[in-house]
């Protein structure tokens, strides 16, 4: 769920999101802090005093606004403004229907069918049909759309009877619709039309967002129109929002390529599905033993890194899933947090004593551990650093090696490593497929097991109702046999002036969400 913080940022440094599939990625821990449902800011500074200035967007006025095949971040943020999908994920990840007025799946779980909502209209005020649909979602299927790695078990998706689409599957997924909040578009030969509150008009310097007059929705929205401000360089950008001239940016404040912007803003967290975690080589060397690997997992202090390195943009994590969702067992997470005692404890058992010089050997070897990771990112690099010296406390030799990020895939896909500091972005279901499938993309360390992969199948295709013991089920299988070991999941931040608006409840597809409950201040 989002979390706001207002905070005095005399030097912040900032970064665009820039996402990697794989950026390798002390006494107990104290209870983390509740995150509250709808973000409020707390005050740290002295508000200073602000004219009222005209609410302001960014853009990059000669890229794309695609939705689905352009590529520029900035204008991408810009989308859920002019489009919507067949559903929407709020703040804990729980899909709710937009577009879709009902949805129905067959006895095997392989068909779905989508009734469409009745009414609703592109901002030409054409309706909205079925093979509108099709369209879009065959397109977010494409090679090069960001959407592509949802829908690699989808094998066909047509128009039905009615107004209706059908969506077949290779496997079941009882979560399908928290992958369907993609954008559905019309397409006019230029930026394509959608069925959102603004459309876009203008061009060069005069782009704007204007509120369209028959929204199926017929909610008012707290600004006419939205002036963009056309950027032209990420220097432009910064220097723009710090003069003012824009009103708001998204960041991942822990990011690759950090920009940097100074001064005294609000910040609003909110929850992604991007996880930091430990991956350990199955196939070979000291992690090739399962018990090992779970006494590792015992030895890593989270909440210091999500506090201490990621500056609270993160949530520590015990369990493969954001502490958001309602997937995320707090009971189970509790049995699994940093502990190292039980660490020390359970390295005897795996046959790692202590010796006298204060290294763990099994007799004949020290236990010495080659950990990699990417050298692109610096609090990367600062999380490693501190959770290698928290196995080192444990008496285990750890070879920290920082690489380029060429070095450190070719390492990976090489399995030159014991450990490795990865990240990634789940997708809306949380499907693990990726990392513990025998042939997942991300499967660097070689994880295979039978067990995790019929657990991972019952995961997948619960349905409501089933899927929270489904996931606990397979979380409790992951923990005893460890492939690897959740660290955190990164929030990302929206900023905006001091007092330019309130209501904000930004979530990770859509930084306006809830946007009919914004009220506009004098920032």
């Amino acid at each position: 769920m989002g979390e706001a913080m207002k905070k005095c940022l005399p030097a912040l440094l900032l970064s665009g999101v820039l996402l990697l599939s794989c950026a390798a990625c002390a006494p107990e821990t104290a209870e983390e802090t509740p995150v509250p449902t709808t973000p409020a800011p707390t005050q740290t500074a002295q508000q200073p005093q602000t004219e009222q200035r005209e609410f302001v967007l960014p853009c990059y006025g000669d890229q794309s606004f695609h939705p689905i095949t352009g590529g520029n971040r900035t204008n991408l943020t810009l989308a859920p403004l002019m489009y919507e999908g067949l559903y929407e994920l709020d703040q804990s990840f729980t899909p709710s229907p937009v577009l879709c007025a009902s949805a129905q799946t067959d006895e095997t779980g392989l068909i779905w069918t989508f009734t469409l909502r009745e009414g609703v209209t592109f901002s030409d005020g054409s309706l909205l049909t079925a093979s509108d649909v099709v369209y879009s979602l065959q397109l977010a299927m494409g090679e090069n759309s960001p959407y592509a790695g949802r829908f690699t078990g989808v094998t066909g998706i047509t128009a039905g009877e009615g107004n209706t689409v059908t969506i077949t599957l290779s496997a079941p997924n009882g979560a399908l619709p928290a992958l369907l909040d993609v954008p559905i578009v019309k397409e006019t030969g230029g930026t394509p039309l959608g069925t959102g509150p603004y459309v876009l008009t203008g061009e060069g310097d005069s782009l704007a967002l204007e509120a369209r007059t028959g929204w199926w929705k017929g909610e008012k929205v707290p600004l006419e129109r939205i002036p963009l401000y056309n950027v032209r360089e990420a220097d432009g950008m910064i220097h723009a929002f710090d003069t003012q001239e824009i009103s708001l940016v998204t960041v991942d404040i822990t990011g690759s390529n950090a920009l940097g912007y100074s001064g005294t803003y609000e910040v609003w967290d909110y929850a992604t599905s991007v996880m930091l975690y430990i991956g350990y080589n199955t196939a070979s060397g000291p992690c090739a033993d399962q018990d090992l690997r779970k006494a590792l997992s015992y030895g890593y202090e989270r909440t210091a890194v999500t506090k201490s390195i990621l500056s609270q943009h993160a949530q520590a994590a015990a369990l493969p899933v954001s502490p958001a969702s309602p997937l995320y067992d707090e009971t189970l997470a509790g049995t699994l947090e940093y502990a190292p005692q039980t660490a020390e404890q359970l390295l005897e058992e795996a046959g790692w004593s202590l010796g006298a010089d204060g290294l763990r050997t099994n007799g004949w070897q020290n236990l010495s551990l080659r950990f990699i990771v990417n050298t692109d990112n610096t609090y990367k690099v600062s999380a490693a650093e501190y959770l290698a010296q928290g196995l080192g406390k444990l008496g285990i030799t750890v070879e920290l090696e920082k690489l380029p990020w060429e070095d450190y895939v070719a390492a990976l896909t090489a399995g030159e490593f014991d450990l490795y500091l990865g990240e990634v972005k789940l997708t809306g279901d949380f499907d693990l497929t990726a990392l513990i499938a025998p042939d997942g993309a991300l499967n660097y360390g070689k994880y295979s097991d039978a067990d995790a992969q019929t657990l991972l199948t019952a995961f997948r295709a619960a349905g409501e109702g089933q899927r929270e013991a489904a996931a606990s089920a397979l979380y409790t299988h992951l923990a005893e046999t460890a492939p690897f070991t959740p660290i955190c999941f990164k929030n990302w931040s929206v900023l905006t002036h001091w007092g330019s608006l309130t209501g904000l409840s930004p979530t990770q597809q859509n930084v306006f969400y809830g946007l009919t409950d914004w009220e506009m201040g004098s920032g």
